[in-house]
């Protein structure tokens, strides 16, 4: 079982968004079951429990774990095939979010389209990978900072783009041959704070804000792989050179990208 995978199909988006089968899906990333064990703890009948089993193994979420004789009857043993599921922007792509329709860095809805592209792509490299039977060399930083007040956060938002910038400019080769493009994701924002229910899971009271009215922020920042080139996934370790990649390089290069506008001397 993977720890968790991306959704990239519409119809399995739909069919995991169904909150019967969201119910039987958290059941059997705990422990594997048949249609009758799970019958009795979501509370319906077992033919109807098969019939959103079958609705969910036709999509790739549930797959057989294995089968036992119960009487005169062999009982089917299903199992999540993760323990946890993201929906891909590519599940809604002809309304997915594209960051390159603007650039304010400033906006939060930019920085959820650039979040939306990063589950994208790197859910994208992540099944090309796992084709290819190849490991993905990515790497995220997350960390939480607590600021005294919002002129210590532009200051710290102004030292992070100089620094990030100045790598940038001093690794960033376009002309590399043999190089591989990868792109860098640097967000700040205010910490969500998670409120236990009733049944002790963790989520934000319910018309309560969820962000605590303090000055507080959280900072994360990852390196992905970039997810195509010519219009393939790209396993990290297929190597791509200059003469494979098209002729015109993409007019927002990965200084561009990643670099604010702030010039950092």
């Amino acid at each position: 079982m993977l720890d968790v995978t991306v959704i990239e199909d519409p119809e399995a988006a739909a069919v995991s968004l169904d909150p019967t089968r969201a119910r039987l899906l958290a059941e059997l990333a705990s422990a594997p079951a048949s249609a009758a064990m799970l019958a009795g703890r979501v509370g319906l009948p077992r033919q109807k429990v098969n019939y959103h089993l079958k609705a969910l193994e036709r999509h790739g979420l549930v797959e057989l774990a294995g089968e036992r004789r119960k009487g005169n009857v062999t009982e089917r043993l299903m199992r999540a095939t993760a323990a946890s599921y993201v929906i891909s922007p590519l599940a809604l792509a002809a309304v997915q979010p594209d960051p390159d329709r603007f650039r304010d860095q400033l906006s939060a809805r930019w920085l959820l389209a650039l979040g939306a592209r990063l589950v994208r792509d790197v859910g994208t490299l992540v099944t090309g990978a796992a084709k290819a039977r190849k490991r993905l060399a990515t790497y995220a930083l997350d960390g939480e900072v607590r600021f005294a007040s919002a002129a210590d956060r532009a200051a710290f938002v102004q030292e992070l783009t100089a620094g990030v910038s100045a790598l940038i400019r001093k690794y960033d080769d376009p002309d590399a041959e043999g190089g591989r493009d990868h792109r860098i994701v640097v967000a700040v924002h205010p910490t969500v704070k998670d409120r236990p229910t009733a049944d002790g899971q963790p989520t934000a009271a319910a018309g309560q804000p969820a962000v605590d009215d303090r000055v507080a922020a959280e900072g994360r920042a990852a390196v992905t792989g970039r997810s195509v080139v010519d219009g393939r996934s790209e396993p990290v370790d297929d190597r791509t050179t200059t003469r494979d990649r098209p002729q015109a390089r993409d007019h927002t290069s990965v200084r561009e990208r990643s670099a604010p506008e702030l010039d950092p001397q």
